[in-house]
């Protein structure tokens, strides 16, 4: 999954955007709403965590470009404005969390993660054949065993489950594995597409490679 971290206090960023990727999450900083704004007209996100007090483009106003061209990403404002009147605003621009400044981390990880839960239709744990992926958890067992995965594979297969029986071009894949500062090769891919194979072989699912175009799970 993709992140947008929308924020201008870099040290801030920075402790943020390692703790979102030590749990598997790629992540994009943005340092002020114009950067933020580029950054989501030309890249699919499956969630921005977005701070209002903003050089360039206010954050209510970077929240109000997302809606206004359609863009149903999940965002969640963080800010240092905690006064009732501020949240109703964010809220009723089309934020669908609110939680201030100073925060704990740990809750802001359980708010990332129902968030991301709303793009999988709220489906705690989404079953095919025999493999059970927890989308909370992030996790995938085949029957009761649990499948050791590497973030790379688990990113790929969370992918592929997502979007289970729709052909998933190979491009779109590299773009949702790749954050700016880390970006996954051809080679790479085609490697945790091949290892997640063989350790899902029991699952009886089956990611089947369309020549010169990408994957597809049945």
């Amino acid at each position: 999954m993709r992140i947008l971290l929308v924020e201008d206090d870099n040290f801030l960023a920075n402790g943020l955007s390692l703790v979102l990727k030590d749990s598997g999450y790629m992540v994009d900083h943005a340092e002020d709403g114009i950067a933020a704004d580029i950054s989501l007209s030309t890249t699919h996100y499956d969630l921005v965590v977005l701070d209002l007090c903003l050089p360039g483009i206010d954050g209510i106003d970077v929240l109000k470009k997302i809606r206004v061209k359609k863009n149903n990403v999940p965002v969640l404002i963080l800010s240092a404005r905690d006064q009732v009147k501020d949240r109703v605003i964010g809220l009723d621009a089309g934020a669908n969390d609110y939680l201030t400044k100073p925060f704990d981390m740990n809750e802001l990880e359980a708010r990332v993660r129902a968030l991301i839960r709303l793009g999988w239709g709220n489906q705690e744990v989404v079953t095919i054949k025999n493999l059970h992926f927890n989308t909370v958890k992030r996790t995938a067992h085949i029957n009761d065993e649990l499948v050791t995965l590497t973030k790379r594979e688990l990113a790929v297969l969370e992918i592929l489950v997502r979007q289970r029986n729709l052909l998933i071009h190979k491009e779109q894949l590299l773009e949702q594995l790749s954050s700016w500062d880390n970006e996954i090769t051809n080679n790479a891919l085609d490697i945790a597409v091949h290892r997640l194979r063989k350790k899902l072989k029991k699952s009886g699912i089956s990611i089947k490679t369309i020549r010169n175009l990408g994957y597809t799970v049945t």
